[in-house]
């Protein structure tokens, strides 16, 4: 089964590695025969499917801890194997989505227009003339 993570995107189910172990947590005694816990294990460095590129923008995130080059993502939130394999593809898929969105552009600073200034100018006045028409004009 191959991972979706956007239209242009598609990870081969042959590049995601598994490991399956106990887990810990709810499910009473059940827990203690099942094999729930997932771990998946998809190496960046040795990808077929990302481009240089992309590979160059997952191993520079900050937030996201590479192990030797590779995502890994354990999961023991459900009591069921399957739950807990369709939860970590989809924590994968969102991670990669993520990271690989494109990165925002930035603000080129301009200056104000001659409009806005005398606009900022005549709120400022408009604040003045209120604030005087409140005093009193009481001399001592």
């Amino acid at each position: 089964m191959n991972l979706t993570v956007n239209s242009k995107l598609e990870i081969p189910a042959n590049e995601i590695q598994w490991r399956f172990s106990r887990s810990s947590g709810a499910g009473g005694q059940n827990v203690n025969k099942t094999e729930s816990r997932v771990e998946i294990v998809f190496n960046v460095s040795e990808s077929k499917t990302l481009t240089p590129y992309q590979k160059q923008r997952i191993s520079i995130q900050d937030e996201l801890k590479l192990t030797n080059g590779c995502i890994c993502i354990a999961v023991q939130d459900k009591r069921t194997q399957y739950q807990n394999r369709q939860l970590a593809l989809t924590r994968l898929a969102s991670i990669l989505r993520e990271i690989l969105k494109p990165p925002l552009k930035k603000r080129r600073e301009t200056k104000p227009t001659r409009s806005s200034k005398r606009k900022r100018v005549e709120s400022k006045k408009k604040r003045g003339e209120l604030k005087k028409s409140r005093q009193s004009n009481i001399d001592y």
